[in-house]
């Protein structure tokens, strides 16, 4: 993946009402998820910004709420691309992923970011946009060439995860699907559905009129 850098500062001030004072300064609350894992009663220190959210009566789970500059997010959130996240937070260094993002439901403004922080050793599940590489065998023979997953959900360490899956279509035929199943990249596992289709070469009017005279 390709790496983003991005500035954060730590968020203390919650809730809904600190939450509209922060976006009308132009910049959007973020939870960074998938901290540290600690056993209760915790008796570390939290930095600003962190908070202890229980899993169980045994453990708890560090995130740390964020806030950073709309203009700094716009080229990672609109995008194709996919990133691992460098973040800055007051010198110190975390790398993340982007989970999730809430737009405004009418003015499609961002409102809020979920990041999870990603290391070396921990798999994260991440959607990988979809490149079809070839010419179909269905398509010179008359077929459509259909797209139906842009992108796949894959599994693996952060910094095994390309930016892109390149899937070869050459011997794909007419009126044939490929499927999640039938794909496999070294170090990668797929999450999707085994039967879900990925692309298929539709037969058109003109490739059944050929076939109905040969």
């Amino acid at each position: 993946m390709k790496t983003y850098q991005l500035t954060a500062e730590p968020r203390t001030d919650l809730g809904k009402k600190a939450a509209k004072a922060l976006r009308e300064e132009n910049k959007i609350p973020v939870v960074l998820n998938g901290g540290e894992i600690v056993e209760l009663p915790y008796t570390g220190t939290l930095k600003a910004g962190e908070k202890l959210v229980e899993i169980d009566a045994k453990r708890g789970i560090i995130t740390t709420d964020l806030m950073v500059s709309n203009e700094d997010v716009r080229k990672l959130i609109y995008t194709p691309d996919i990133f691992a996240i460098e973040l800055d937070l007051n010198g110190e260094k975390r790398n993340a992923v982007l989970r999730e993002v809430q737009f405004h439901p009418v003015k499609d403004t961002i409102l809020h970011i979920d990041l999870l922080e990603v290391n070396e050793n921990k798999p994260v599940v991440v959607e990988v946009p979809v490149k079809l590489e070839g010419h179909a065998e269905g398509v010179k023979a008359g077929g459509k060439l259909t797209l139906s997953m842009k992108k796949i959900k894959v599994k693996a360490p952060y910094t095994a995860i390309p930016e892109r899956v390149v899937i070869n279509i050459d011997h794909l035929g007419l009126g044939k699907t490929l499927q999640i199943g039938d794909l496999h990249f070294e170090g990668l596992e797929l999450m999707n559905a085994k039967n879900a289709v990925v692309c298929a070469v539709q037969l058109t009017r003109a490739a059944r009129g050929a076939a109905a005279k040969a």
